[in-house]
């Protein structure tokens, strides 16, 4: 009798000529090419260093596509929305030292936001491994230390021959729920090498997929069927395991009104008449999930962006579905259930009875209304009027993606994603400089659509060096960055804490004069004639960039009330 685990994979008669016959002038780059063409991976990101040289001159001899940018953190980002656009995991390749650490912050976004991006870097030769103090370049006591508390794994090659074993592993790491970034890291003398094992040319990984625990969905399909006033918070787990859909059918089942969190942007259709949009930044938003006697959190850990900087206080029952187990349960008692949100989702709908509530459409209604309310009362036009020119302007299937900047702000509670995976900001770790180059990243996964990024003129500093590459590779990012001369929402809150701002005014170039000078074409535009313009610059081929001079500012907080 054969048993699944007897099975093995026997070569083709290629792959036994490859192995037995390998080519010359090979070295340990080349078992990390090859291991990510077998891998399924077609482009790398990344940025060359002395260390990663090997890495790098066996690119000249694969098929995957490059993409250089020109800062190892805006690699990250690059990587980070590829990862997010296909679902694959974005090999970026990085050097020792210096060029890795630049990679953190980006890191920790993907981390985050669950992107799977596989970082491989150089290390010091393997002399250096273990903390010895040898004086190489680009020396760290342990490099690996320093991305342990950032990434889902860390993996150290030592030989030639880990390499294939472990990139996979961290590939199938990259790629379990909840997806992540990952860290390799491969000794310059080991990456240099002539290499005598063979060719690499296979490398199928399964990632675990993982089920919900069959008696608490049986639990909560009860508390739900029998709830009074179930509510749903969606997060960005729903749309990272592709779940909208069964989302829509759990929502309408129960007749479950849905809140999308800020990373959940896309998950629920905005115009549904279950859907509360994304105004969980609103004393009435909460209020009303607060009074929820079964609230289901799908694909959330309902942090500090999403409880309204923690104001929220949930007096029915929570159900909570999450794949980070650091995150079930980690601010609130619920019902905790550690899985993959399709897959939870899934059962439930298996599971939970038709549930009829012809009011839950007004109490919707009369919920949004009230915030509608709230900002009017606030005479923000001159914002509303820029975000809607900006819907309008983007076309029907471009993705967007948003610094941390006000206008951005403004698109995490009123900005119709329109489907899901379109919408992306920087939000789960919250640096600076993520809107352009990530576009551009995404821009590489899917150049059939225009790509819009978003900034204002303090993160635009941080990325601008990537008009460069956006020339380079002609790729189809229009940015839009909004100049009011400084970071402008640290002006805002250091001016409501301290009653004037300090250290938040900046100097900065002529965006549209320094656009040109890379080749890049740039237009001046205002709020009157923004939807034109940047509709214009989307529709063009090519990277273009946009300039809108404007002081805007954000409604009220609620949880300072």
């Amino acid at each position: 009798m054969t048993h699944d685990h007897d099975l093995v994979l026997r070569p083709t008669a290629a792959q036994t000529e490859a192995a037995l016959n390998p080519p010359p002038g090979r070295n340990g780059g080349d078992l990390v090419v090859e291991t990510l063409a077998g891998l399924g991976a077609t482009t790398v990101f990344g940025l060359p260093g002395q260390h990663a040289l090997g890495m790098f001159d066996a690119l000249r001899r694969s098929d995957l596509r490059y993409i250089g940018l020109r800062v190892e953190n805006n690699a990250g980002f690059a990587a980070d929305a590829y990862g997010r656009i296909t679902g694959e995991a974005a090999p970026l390749l990085l050097s020792t030292g210096p060029g890795a650490l630049t990679s953190l912050a980006a890191l920790q976004e993907a981390r985050a936001a669950s992107a799977p991006v596989l970082a491989i870097s150089s290390q010091v030769p393997t002399a250096g491994l273990g903390g010895g103090r040898h004086g190489y370049l680009h020396e760290l006591p342990d490099q690996a230390a320093s991305f342990r508390g950032v990434v889902k794994s860390v993996h150290t090659v030592r030989t030639q021959s880990q390499i294939p074993s472990a990139i996979a592993e961290a590939w199938t790491s990259a790629l379990t729920v909840p997806h992540g970034p990952v860290w390799v890291e491969i000794p310059q003398d080991v990456l240099l090498a002539e290499t005598a094992v063979p060719v690499v040319t296979g490398g199928d990984t399964f990632p675990e997929e993982l089920p919900p625990r069959p008696e608490l969905t049986a639990v909560a399909a009860d508390l739900l069927a029998r709830a009074e006033r179930p509510a749903i918070i969606a997060g960005g787990g729903v749309v990272r395991a592709d779940a909208s859909k069964k989302l829509r059918q759990l929502a309408e089942r129960l007749q479950a009104p849905v809140v999308t969190t800020f990373g959940g942007k896309g998950a629920f259709p905005w115009t549904h008449p279950l859907s509360l949009q994304s105004w969980l930044e609103d004393r009435h938003t909460t209020d009303f999930l607060e009074d929820a006697d079964v609230l289901l959190v799908v694909g959330s850990g309902l942090g500090e962006l999403s409880s309204n900087y923690h104001t929220f206080r949930p007096r029915g029952r929570v159900i909570q579905i999450e794949a980070d187990l650091g995150k079930l349960e980690s601010n609130h008692p619920a019902l905790g259930i550690h899985a993959d949100a399709r897959l939870a989702l899934q059962a439930l709908l298996e599971t939970v009875g038709e549930r009829t509530d012809p009011g839950a459409p007004e109490r919707v209604r009369a919920v949004l209304d009230k915030v509608r309310e709230r900002i009017a009362s606030q005479e923000l036009t001159l914002e509303q009027d820029v975000l809607a020119a900006v819907r309008r302007a983007l076309p029907p299937g471009a993705p967007s993606f948003w610094d941390m900047t006000i206008l951005a702000y403004w698109a995490w509670s009123a900005f119709d994603a329109e489907a899901p995976n379109a919408m992306h900001s920087a939000q789960g770790a919250g640096g600076l400089g993520y809107g352009f180059p990530a576009a551009l990243g995404a821009a590489v996964a899917d150049p059939t659509h225009p790509v819009l990024a978003v900034s204002g003129d303090g993160g635009a500093l941080y990325s601008i060096a990537e008009l460069a590459t956006a020339r380079q590779y002609d790729l189809n990012v229009t940015w839009l960055i909004v100049d009011d001369g400084g970071y402008g929402i640290l002006r805002e809150y250091m001016t409501d804490a301290f009653g004037q701002p300090t250290a938040t005014e900046l100097t900065r170039p002529d965006y549209v004069a320094l656009a040109e000078s890379f080749g890049v074409p740039g237009v001046r535009t205002s709020p009157k004639t923004l939807e034109a313009d940047l509709a214009k610059a989307l529709a063009a081929p090519g990277p273009s960039v946009v300039v809108l001079p404007a002081v805007l500012r954000m409604f009220a907080p609620t949880h300072l009330d």
